[in-house]
């Protein structure tokens, strides 16, 4: 076996990010004349200051729109009142997979330590409830055997029905070549069929009786349940399996916005045209520009950007890397801009509803434990009742503990969603009391609480792509819109990249990996090139491109 680790390497555009970016000899080069050239960002999340970044570095002038809050969805909100202590409103675990990712974070020095994700040594212990039984365990070996057979079938239908191990060693070897006839199989044989189809029609999980798949949905293995990505792709769940993104996961101390906020504070030395000590804060003169709401082509085929105070700039290039709805209801984008298979990609884009609510507790008390069992007073928690999910944050001795008390989606994150938040803690308070009928969580509770419903923000309105049966032709569309040379040049010059252009929503690797592709798209654009040892997605695109189900 290949003792070399699974990164995000594909499997559906197998290019090696990690590698381009902190290759020697730089990502590429622009004519001088570019340089210094501004070019708009719309959108402040990851994806988007991934761009900006290394739009700086090789000279550019990057003009940064944000209509909200930066950090996109890496949203870590502080508790009032309190030094430090955060509530992770969107992502909140990333796994070492994430190799490009990674990249960013140990560039600005971000401390990390793993997420106490069920059944794992950081949880120290995971109480599972289902149908009023409570299972207590510390490890895996803990759990009864119906928990074991359910394991024990799902790796073997990814076996048997998804060459999981063969797909993940060439993974790891990044055989191209290796991932492509595999996986491009796989596209066409599941692309129409849901995660549900998978595991109802799995021959391992056909001769077990409907409790495994209800257990398997309710609790899952890895970071938790699964049945609420049952109606999807079967693919988007591959994608997930295939490259660890669901093992092996990390928190960042401090809080994930640090990321965003960190490129956009980050001084820049040796690079092409900026001086020592630049930085994107410093270019756009300490703050974003207010949101974008109408984009048009102008005469002289450059591309005018109109903020939300009426202001107008006209530049050569714009990146797009806000949620894909926006372009057609809070941005009046000329339709032009984009061919009409684009559009009707962008538009059938699908969002999973999700809504968490943390509060702040006095210390990590769920760490006592029962004088006669030994155990935990209380756990991480997953259940069937309305919580589904709960997470404990112990930030040390000497800061007050969180409490994740809930984190749901789909229709039960629309559960929470009329509901004000104290009325969320209440339900969820009154649903693990059922569960710790011995424990007053309410008693140890500091402060005000925190909610969100991802779905009733505007500039999102949804926490990330859900792909749908049928949507891997709209998703490809959306994924290869860097590769412009054949467009009209009416099409040409506006690149979209974020989580919900990529292969894998969800998972803030593929924000990276998009806002990159559409760096490689920059550079082509405006006449630059890659160094010949360090060709970028965009020059190797002809022999590793998604595989197309509509060619011949």
């Amino acid at each position: 076996m290949s003792k070399l680790p699974v990164t995000v390497f594909g499997p559906d555009f197998p290019f090696a990010y990690d590698n381009w970016i902190s290759h020697p000899s730089g990502i590429g080069e622009l004519p001088k004349d570019q340089h210094g050239v501004e070019v708009a960002i719309i959108g402040a999340g990851v994806s988007g200051m991934v761009a900006a970044f290394e739009l700086m570095k090789l000279g550019l002038k990057p003009v940064i729109y944000e209509i909200g809050r930066m950090g996109g969805r890496l949203r870590s909100e502080q508790f009032e009142n309190a030094t430090g202590v955060v509530a992770e409103l969107g992502g909140m675990r990333f796994p070492r997979s994430a190799s490009t990712f990674n990249h960013y974070t140990d560039l600005l020095g971000l401390e990390k330590k793993p997420f106490p994700n069920p059944l794992t040594e950081a949880a120290e212990s995971t109480v599972i409830e289902l149908a009023g039984e409570k299972i207590y365990a510390e490890k895996m070996d803990d759990l009864p055997d119906v928990y074991k057979r359910v394991a024990k079938a799902w790796d073997e239908a990814l076996n048997t029905e998804a060459y999981f191990a063969d797909i993940q060693t060439a993974i790891k070897e990044r055989d191209v070549q290796g991932i492509k006839k595999l996986w491009d199989k796989l596209v066409r044989e599941w692309d129409d069929r849901t995660f549900y189809d998978f595991i109802a029609t799995a021959p391992a999980f056909k001769k077990l009786d409907f409790k495994h798949r209800e257990i398997f949905g309710q609790v899952g293995f890895g970071t938790g349940g699964w049945d609420s990505d049952f109606k999807n792709s079967m693919l988007e769940i591959l994608r997930v399996v295939l490259t660890d993104c669901d093992f092996n996961q990390d928190l960042i101390i401090g809080g994930s916005e640090s990321l965003p906020r960190g490129l956009w504070d980050c001084e820049i030395e040796n690079a092409v045209h900026w001086p020592d000590g630049t930085s994107l804060a410093k270019l756009n003169v300490g703050a974003t520009k207010p949101g974008v709401v109408k984009l048009r082509r102008t005469n002289t085929n450059a591309i005018c950007v109109t903020d939300q105070y009426g202001n107008e700039q006209t530049f050569p290039v714009v990146i797009a890397t806000c949620q894909s709805w926006l372009l057609t209801t809070s941005i009046d984008t000329q339709e032009s801009l984009f061919s009409h298979a684009v559009w009707m990609a962008l538009d059938r884009t699908s969002y999973m509803q999700s809504s968490k609510t943390y509060v702040m507790v006095d210390r990590p008390f769920w760490k006592d434990r029962d004088p006669v069992s030994g155990q935990q007073c209380m756990s991480m928690t997953l259940t069937d009742r309305l919580t589904r999910g709960t997470y404990l944050f112990d930030n040390g001795e000497d800061s007050p503990a969180v409490i994740c008390l809930t984190y749901t989606w789909m229709a039960d994150a629309l559960k929470m969603l009329p509901l004000p938040v104290e009325r969320r803690v209440e339900l969820a308070l009154n649903a693990l009391s059922k569960i710790y009928p011995d424990i007053d969580i309410k008693s140890h509770i500091v402060g005000k609480p925190i909610t969100i419903s991802w779905e009733a923000d505007a500039n999102f309105l949804g926490a990330f792509k859900g792909a749908s049966p049928g949507h891997y032709r709209y998703n490809r569309r959306m994924y290869c819109h860097f590769m412009q040379s054949d467009l009209p040049t009416t099409e040409q010059g506006i690149f979209i990249a974020g989580d919900d252009v990529s292969w894998t929503p969800g998972w803030a690797e593929g924000a990276v990996q998009t806002a990159l592709n559409s760096v490689w798209g920059v550079i082509n654009h405006l006449g630059g090139k890659c160094h010949k040892d360090n060709p970028g997605p965009g020059d190797l695109f002809e022999t590793i491109k998604p595989v197309d189900l509509d060619a011949s």
